[in-house]
């Protein structure tokens, strides 16, 4: 189930949750159910929610102004997509382009999804010494981008969301 999008109070795109989060935050009447699963229902004892694809907070959330994505494992991978910048397979970690031993950062510009074979070939060593290709270059993502991949729209759910999210992304 893909994550669900939270508002803030005044239509402000904040973040994504899980599904089983965006429940408890309407069921504890902090979030109202903005645009929900046409067919899906999750149900319980007594109570019926519709499976939430967007949610506002009831309360206005203080968010200070972020120029830049906080850098994250998972932002990572997220960003690329879950494909290893080397091979194309599927990633499942992330490999620190100047290694963290020889002064390498955790930042967008010098980490990139990578299976666990090709990140294990790499070592210690930077793409060249190592020899391998990379299959496209890291890059920063900004606050926007970051919630859009976060969110995993593809095609028709892309459509259906649309004015939920910012026009920039």
């Amino acid at each position: 189930m893909r994550n669900t999008l939270v508002l803030n109070a005044s239509y402000e795109p904040l973040t994504t949750v899980s599904l089983q989060r965006a429940v408890v935050l309407v069921l504890q009447d902090k979030a109202v159910v903005e645009h929900a699963h046409p067919l899906r229902m999750v149900r319980g004892t007594g109570v019926a929610v519709p499976v939430p694809r967007v949610i506002r907070l009831q309360r206005y959330v203080r968010v200070p102004f972020r120029q830049r994505a906080p850098w994250s494992r998972r932002g990572v991978l997220v960003r690329d997509q879950h494909l290893c910048a080397y091979c194309g397979r599927r990633a499942t970690t992330v490999d620190h382009l100047q290694p963290r031993s020889r002064g390498g950062a955790d930042s967008w510009m010098n980490t990139v999804a990578a299976c666990a074979e090709d990140n294990q070939r790499k070592a210690d060593r930077t793409p060249e010494q190592a020899g391998m290709r990379l299959l496209r270059t890291p890059f920063e993502p900004t606050p926007e981008a970051t919630l859009m991949l976060a969110l995993g729209l593809r095609g028709s759910e892309l459509t259906e969301l649309a004015a939920w999210l910012p026009a920039a992304a």
